[in-house]
């Protein structure tokens, strides 16, 4: 069976809970590196401005299958390259995608209504309209909520299977919000987002950065299918996290970034390995994945290594018998 799954339907099962067969699912939020696979960048907004008619539709197209022919070389379950985009293009991108792919890969939308952390410039105004005006922060709540759903709504029409919302709520020293505070702030308008997204007939992946311990059990409670990043460098173990979500709650992460970008291939295939054991591989729904992105400058020979962890690692119910020896890891 391993052999005639497709890597959509591995993510499908993973993220209703299951252990799908062979190699667990890969995807990564973020991929930058098309350049040193394909001899081209991937395409953003700011690269089609004043492009319009067929030309637009000719780099569109190109670009789907560009990342067409990078997922099956590095057999990945989601597609999630076209979010750089407008909405208007990214739902062509899927239309030409699909062509170039066909459904072996699912398609994915990035959308969030819930209420973002602060970042150095604009701290000290939410604090101060925290307190000062709540009945226009619980507004706030509503519009903003408003407009995820509306873009969920949008994904859905275009095709989307599953959404990544990727508002930052923490700190790598816990979530800015007090989990009092979260609880009256975000989680409410998190689990209405999530139940919109069930009801489109699309899975709910939630991403947040930081030390989620505080407020684990409230993006529990949301009714979401899957958690990313479970970021190591805020001190999140995912084997304390498969411990306290049990084993239907689909894992994706948590290769260490910061081995990624600036460690050791050794360092990272390590890296990956723990997550494969404790996430993982049989001891829960997972998806395998780094703890946020591949970005410009991350050496690829961190990336390969962390894939030959995966094949080395193996299927669910092998040995996992790793290599004796230090191996060169191969590129893909």
């Amino acid at each position: 069976m391993a052999a005639d799954i497709t890597p959509r339907e591995k993510m499908i099962i993973a993220l209703e809970g299951g252990t799908p067969p062979g190699l667990p699912p890969h995807f990564e939020l973020v991929f930058k590196r098309t350049e040193e696979f394909v001899g081209r960048k991937r395409l953003e907004k700011p690269d089609l401005e004043g492009i319009t008619g067929d030309e637009r539709q000719r780099l569109l197209r190109d670009n789907a299958r560009m990342w067409a022919r990078v997922y099956e070389r590095l057999d990945w379950a989601v597609c999630t390259g076209f979010h750089g985009l407008d909405p208007a293009d990214q739902a062509r991108s899927f239309s030409y995608f699909r062509g170039a792919a066909g459904d072996r890969i699912m398609l994915a939308g990035f959308a969030d209504g819930t209420w973002h952390m602060p970042n150095g410039t604009n701290m000290m105004e939410m604090v101060v309209q925290l307190f000062d005006r709540p009945d226009e922060v619980m507004a706030q709540h509503e519009e903003t909520l408003a407009r995820g759903m509306g873009l969920v709504d949008r994904f859905a029409e275009m095709g989307a299977e599953v959404i990544f919302m990727c508002t930052d709520y923490c700190f790598n020293d816990g979530p800015w919000l007090s989990p009092e505070m979260f609880a009256e702030h975000v989680t409410p308008y998190l689990a209405r987002l999530v139940e919109h997204i069930h009801e489109r007939g699309m899975f709910a992946v939630k991403h947040t950065d930081g030390d989620i311990m505080p407020i684990l059990d409230q993006l529990m409670s949301t009714g979401i299918d899957g958690l990313h990043s479970l970021d190591p460098m805020a001190g999140v173990d995912i084997a304390r996290v498969r411990e306290l979500v049990g084993p239907e709650l689909c894992l994706c992460g948590n290769v260490d970034c910061s081995l990624v970008h600036a460690g050791t291939p050794e360092e990272t295939y390590d890296s990956a390995i723990y997550c494969l054991t404790h996430g993982g591989v049989d001891n829960g729904a997972y998806v395998f994945t780094t703890s946020n992105c591949i970005f410009e400058g991350v050496p690829l020979e961190n990336y390969f290594a962390m894939l030959q962890a995966r094949e080395d690692f193996g299927a669910p119910g092998e040995s996992h018998e790793l290599p004796e020896e230090p191996r060169a890891y191969a590129r893909r």
